[in-house]
């Protein structure tokens, strides 16, 4: 009956070492108010210098979601009164921003896909931040003046589905351009939905509701699930105008809904105007030319696995979903002899599942180097599978220790000689000569016994497959 409408408001947080206007320090973290100066706090006669890494890593982003990127954009104030914001502006780019026009690819899992538009991406100036205690209430500066992209999407979405793929995907390619950590839990990858229904084959659009401060893709789809129902609850009892107005909600996770913040001000409410204190920003030619030779993306990336590794279509999306995967992966590939499928399957199934905490691929253990070598064993057969398993927790706990060494510490290395494996079977042949005659009689289950029996004779050390084979070459 009612069609969804979704458009999203990124904001990216830059890793710069200082902040957009002046030279303190952007560190996550610090003791509160100590990164601060009297350009951020906005003291009389302060002015603000443009910080030339923010432009750059502008022209990146801009490249890599195929936009224009202007080449002489403004800078403009944007008023609001909050106690996060000293100045009770903001320095924003509203008329003319550094980045437009964009487009970004969404894949779903049918292999079908779709194509988002990108209104803009401007840059802007982050504010402090509120720190709420009892019925105290502190400011903290220090991410005051922080440098910010905004990426503004047309509202081209129209399931919470698309909505999570499409902020999965930038969230990637910020991170394989590496112009921002983009940590959702630390704030330096704020998402803003906007959300609004209509009736299915309208094109015209109704109110929207915004949605701020969401800190995961896992709350943001709730919420627009959430949202998406109370919209349409309310146009089925007939209440749509008076319950849906333009307004700023917030998720609440606990009580699983969204609820009302404040009302959502219109552009001529913030009163904009020309920021008087900065130049315009001039992106040169020798700016262009550096900064359009952007890394590898994810889309290239995986046709390039793909093509290279002979990977199908679904493990090199999963592969090349992060930057760090897709770089351990290739270096585990540097193994000779190691398969791209083996390595797929111990990178993107083992190895995470033993990742707790604060572990993760990057301070693993387990380097690539170490767990490519590991795959190397599993396909020269020098060890099973199920004793890779072992070999690899032991690696967990105890890192300086090298794949062969354990291995051999562990008596897990693989019997492939033939001729010892074939004097196993013949001994348990030898001592279940009823059980034989029975598998012979057509009780073929049977077999799956007399396997058993040879493997834990060897300790689990026999290779599988050639037990397999002489048993059935004995038995038949």
């Amino acid at each position: 009956m009612f069609e969804v409408v979704i458009g999203l408001e990124v904001h990216v947080q830059l890793n710069t070492k200082s902040k957009l206007f002046c030279s303190c320090a952007t560190s996550f973290n610090h003791k509160q108010n100590s990164n601060t100066c009297p350009t951020c706090l906005a003291l009389p006669g302060a002015l603000p210098v443009l910080n030339k890494e923010v432009v750059h890593k502008s022209i990146m982003l801009g490249t890599a979601l195929d936009a224009t990127v202007n080449r002489v954009s403004y800078f403009d104030r944007k008023s609001y009164f909050y106690p996060d914001s000293p100045s009770a502006y903001q320095i924003t780019q509203l008329y003319t921003p550094i980045v437009e026009h964009g487009k970004l690819q969404i894949d779903f899992e049918d292999g079908s896909n779709k194509t988002i538009r990108i209104n803009r991406a401007h840059i802007e100036a982050d504010a402090g931040k509120n720190i709420h205690d009892g019925d105290i209430s502190k400011v903290d500066l220090n991410r005051a003046g922080t440098p910010l992209l905004e990426i503004v999407s047309e509202p081209d979405m129209s399931s919470a589905e698309e909505a999570i793929l499409y902020l999965k995907k930038l969230h990637s390619i910020i991170r394989y351009l590496d112009i921002g950590d983009a940590n959702m839990q630390e704030g330096s990858f704020r998402v803003d939905v906007n959300v609004s229904i209509r009736p299915k084959g309208e094109e015209k659009l109704y109110t929207r509701v915004e949605i701020k401060n969401i800190n995961s893709f896992r709350f943001i789809q709730r919420a627009i699930e959430l949202e998406v129902a109370r919209q349409s609850e309310a146009w089925e009892d007939g209440l749509y105008e008076q319950e849906i107005c333009q307004e700023t909600r917030l998720f609440d996770q606990v009580k699983q809904e969204t609820r009302s913040m404040r009302g959502k001000e219109e552009a001529a409410d913030y009163r904009y105007f020309p920021e008087p204190d900065l130049l315009k920003c001039v992106v040169t030619d020798a700016m262009m030319e550096k900064y359009t030779k952007i890394p590898e993306l994810p889309d290239a990336k995986k046709e390039r696995f793909i093509s290279e590794y002979s990977m199908n279509e679904y493990n090199a999306a999963v592969i090349t979903s992060s930057v760090e995967m897709a770089n351990f992966f290739e270096t585990m590939m540097r193994q000779e002899g190691v398969s791209a499928k083996t390595a797929t399957t111990w990178l993107s199934v083992e190895l995470p599942s033993r990742l707790k905490g604060e572990v993760n691929l990057i301070n693993s253990p387990v380097d690539a180097n170490k767990l490519g070598f590991l795959v190397k064993r599993i396909d020269d057969k020098s060890i099973s599978g199920k004793a890779a398993k072992e070999v690899l927790d032991y690696l967990m706990e105890n890192a300086d220790t090298d794949v062969d060494e354990t291995i051999e510490k562990l008596g897990l290395k693989q019997v492939t000689d033939s001729g010892a494996i074939e004097a196993m079977c013949d001994e348990i042949i030898n001592a279940n000569s009823e059980k034989v005659e029975q598998f012979k009689g057509g009780k073929e289950k049977l077999f799956g016994f007399f396997v058993g029996q040879v493997m834990k004779a060897s300790k689990g050390s026999a290779n599988p497959q050639t037990v397999n084979e002489i048993l059935k070459s004995k038995l038949s």
